[in-house]
């Protein structure tokens, strides 16, 4: 009974092991995404901006 034990013990610690490992990852992950919502948003609002200014202007002009 005592392996058993010992070996559900083992078995627990790699598993929590694993789930550290796999949080620390989504958290990374998270940051990277949120970093790239930003970049995309600073793109977006600078495509509105330019195409904004081009709006009225004569295309045979320029």
């Amino acid at each position: 009974m005592s392996e058993v034990t010992e070996e559900s013990d083992r078995d627990f610690r790699i598993i929590k092991s694993g789930l550290t490992a796999v949080n620390l990852q989504i958290g990374s992950l998270d940051q990277k995404v949120e970093a790239l919502d930003l970049k995309i948003d600073r793109n977006q609002a600078q495509i509105i901006e330019l195409l904004t200014q081009l709006v009225g202007q004569r295309p045979d002009v320029g």
